[in-house]
């Protein structure tokens, strides 16, 4: 290729880079003559390339002639001085119009290092305000925002985590990055996947979203209830929408939603001790009315109840829920007793007189077990045992029992299933004092 022809090549590709830049462009050579002018500078004031170029400086068709040697003045002294300049000058449009522009100008050096001339990239003040914006926005909020946000990539892995989200998973920004939600919550893992999955493919839902999840840490599951909201993210470069990933903001809730959730539970729970002590009333079996409280009792508490009367110094077996009440309520002398190791839950409550939680261990496959050695269903995982207690006498154990997908046992629960104990003690003192 001959040396025009380069020439002609290097022009034609510098060409095409001014007009796809998306900021507005001009230079000058030393002497002030506009030499370049892009298609961006040709949108924002209205002059084409060819009314722009060989013109020597604005005056008097880009900027008023009252402005014009301040302007120029400030343009070309970017020959002589180090590095960017930066400047707002209000812009003449072709139709009379007036922009107020921000500029950056550089001095442009040539061949012999002299100042050969100076370029200067424009654009409209608003929108480099709304950009500075946008980049101060996103800035706050993965530094300051009292809120976690974190950006998940098209493969449900977070990107950019902020401090706040950081805090709230318990470990630091970057060891997020990257991983598996899997790896960072125990629970509630597929609620969140197919919340972002579904922002991905059909965008943000209209309203903020609560979830509950148990975030993994050293010290064990906690539990927590975020409101999150979506967003869906997606390149402003590409012709079409192409989704880049999920922003995911979302507000630490537990404490409110906890308070909500114990004041509901007591609610329900005294709507059924009320409940079940207006159909206990009604039974003139005192057995019957055993059942009945265990059938209350049950609903929303626990999957199974076992009730063990002590039969001088062991305890034997009187009912069973749901699996069945079996009769008597009052084992004779030679009911067979229950195998309960030393140390089983149930006998640590009957002495210590007052309620015993027990929890299957976490290592994986040891629950069936566990289980089975106390005498206990398959599939228990958790259990509280109180004891039975009627005018200063114990007449057994109460025994409640949870699965594996329910929580453990807690304190609230331990006084309600006193209360549940004391009632249904009241029923078998009863049943004791009728039977032939």
């Amino acid at each position: 290729m001959s040396a025009s022809g380069r020439g002609e090549t290097t022009d034609d590709l510098l060409a095409a880079l001014l007009d796809g830049m998306d900021a507005a462009l001009c230079a000058f050579d030393a002497d002030g003559v506009i030499t370049h002018w892009n298609r961006e500078a040709e949108r924002i004031l209205g002059w084409t390339p060819a009314e722009a170029v060989g013109r020597r400086g604005f005056a008097g068709w880009a900027v008023r002639e009252a402005d014009a040697p301040d302007v120029e003045t400030r343009l070309m002294s970017a020959q002589d001085a180090p590095g960017r300049q930066v400047h707002e000058f209000a812009l003449l449009t072709k139709d009379g119009g007036r922009v107020l522009v921000r500029t950056q100008s550089a001095g442009v050096p040539g061949a012999d290092g002299k100042p050969a001339g100076v370029y200067c990239a424009f654009s409209e003040v608003h929108a480099q305000i709304d950009l500075e914006r946008s980049i101060a926005l996103s800035e706050a909020l993965m530094d300051d925002a009292s809120w976690g946000v974190v950006l998940v990539d098209v493969d449900l892995r977070p990107a950019v985590v902020n401090v706040h989200a950081a805090r709230a998973f318990g470990t630091g920004r970057t060891a997020l990055l990257g991983r598996p939600l899997g790896e960072l919550l125990s629970q509630g893992v597929e609620e969140l996947e197919g919340a972002l999955q579904h922002v991905l493919a059909e965008g943000a839902p209209p309203a903020p979203v609560e979830l509950w999840v148990s975030v993994r840490a050293p010290e064990g599951d906690r539990r927590r209830c975020w409101r999150c909201g979506f967003l869906r993210l997606a390149s402003p470069l590409a012709e079409e929408p192409v989704p880049l990933g999920v922003g995911w903001l979302f507000q630490d809730v537990t404490e409110s939603r906890q308070v909500e959730l114990d004041a509901a539970q007591l609610r329900f729970r005294s709507n059924q001790m009320h409940r079940a002590g207006r159909a206990a009333a009604e039974c003139e079996d005192p057995a019957e009315a055993v059942a009945v409280r265990l059938e209350f009792a049950l609903a929303g508490f626990a999957d199974h109840v076992l009730v063990d009367l002590a039969v001088g110094e062991r305890l034997v077996r009187a009912a069973a829920a749901p699996s069945g009440t079996p009769r008597p309520l009052s084992p004779g002398p030679g009911a067979i007793p229950v195998r309960y190791e030393e140390g089983h839950p149930a006998l640590r409550a009957l002495d210590r007189i007052g309620p015993v939680r027990a929890t299957a261990p976490r290592t994986q496959g040891t629950a069936p077990a566990w289980a089975a050695a106390r005498q206990w269903p398959e599939g228990v995982a958790h259990a509280l045992c109180t004891v039975l207690r009627s005018r200063g006498r114990s007449l057994g154990v109460l025994t409640f029992l949870r699965g594996p997908s329910r929580p453990a046992f807690e304190r609230a629960d331990a006084l309600y299933a006193e209360e549940i104990a004391s009632r249904v003690a009241s029923d078998l003192a009863a049943t004791t004092t009728t039977a032939p």
